[in-house]
């Protein structure tokens, strides 16, 4: 029987011509029953073919994907709208008409160094994307995710980024579940952690946000009254993917906190534009 009750997502970019069509065409393989599935970009551009061979190796369908502009959906509700590049989140930091907007950061294809980078960004896609379906539907129905390894080896933007450090900020429960909950919804506040993680004490909290901001595995920016944490978007690539890998493959670690926020009450605005 078909479902007469699916969610629709847009995935949003700057150029709309690899990761956003890249996750489109997963999403919709994976989860197509469930969904209906958009990409758009704030600044279109021809879909690259490295893109459309990588989704047509993967053993997607690639016919009808489409370079669209962003304003192409203009009054159009949204269930999920989900960012894939920083530059995409910082142009469309709250999209109107989106019920719930993820920010996602993927490096881009086009300029990240290793083997087979396409193809790689497509893998990291499909683990993300197997890890937004467990946890926003009850059952999935997806076929086990084939394993790319990452060949990377791009310097960091952080000169004196120290890995000892890094790992270490990780090995306390507050501090790795905070990381793990940044990496899944884009950004949170003191609050919204509060809530996820059941602390009563806000000092708490926010001391160890200072141990993982001091580490420069986060950053954060001021909203108002609010000051909201993500995830540095200059770590090097291999600390992005020690966080993704340690939250796609425990999410049942978080789990429980993620259900907490999506029933939090009077969740702080984020921003009111969408350039």
């Amino acid at each position: 029987m078909a479902n007469t009750n699916r969610q629709s997502v847009l995935f949003l970019c700057t150029g709309n011509s690899a990761r956003s069509q890249m996750a489109e065409a997963l999403l919709k393989h994976k989860a197509g029953d469930s969904y209906d599935v958009y990409s758009a970009g704030t600044q279109p551009e021809t879909i690259d073919s490295r893109a459309v061979e990588a989704i047509v190796t993967f053993g997607l369908d690639a016919t009808g994907l489409v370079s669209k502009n962003v304003t192409s959906f203009a009054g159009k509700v949204f269930d999920y709208v989900i960012t894939l590049c920083d530059k995409a989140n910082n142009e469309c930091r709250s999209y109107p008409n989106a019920v719930k907007q993820l920010a996602w950061d993927f490096a881009d294809p086009k300029e990240r160094a290793g083997n087979n980078p396409f193809s790689t960004t497509l893998a990291e896609l499909n683990n993300r994307l197997s890890m937004f379906i467990l946890v926003e539907r009850e059952t999935v129905n997806a076929d086990s995710d084939p394993s790319v390894t990452s060949s990377d080896n791009e310097p960091s933007l952080l000169a004196d980024f120290d890995p000892i450090s890094f790992y270490k900020t990780l090995t306390d429960n507050i501090r790795l579940k905070t990381v793990m909950l940044a990496h899944y919804h884009g950004e949170l506040c003191v609050c919204e952690l509060m809530e996820a993680l059941e602390e009563d004490s806000q000092p708490k909290v926010s001391r160890n946000l200072a141990v993982l901001k001091k580490a420069k595995v986060i950053t954060d920016r001021k909203h108002g009254q609010w000051v909201f944490y993500r995830i540095n978007p200059e770590l090097p690539l291999w600390a992005k993917s020690v966080i993704a890998q340690t939250t796609e493959n425990n999410i049942l670690q978080i789990y429980t906190e993620l259900q907490r926020l999506a029933t939090m009450q009077n969740r702080p605005d984020r921003a009111n534009f969408c350039k």
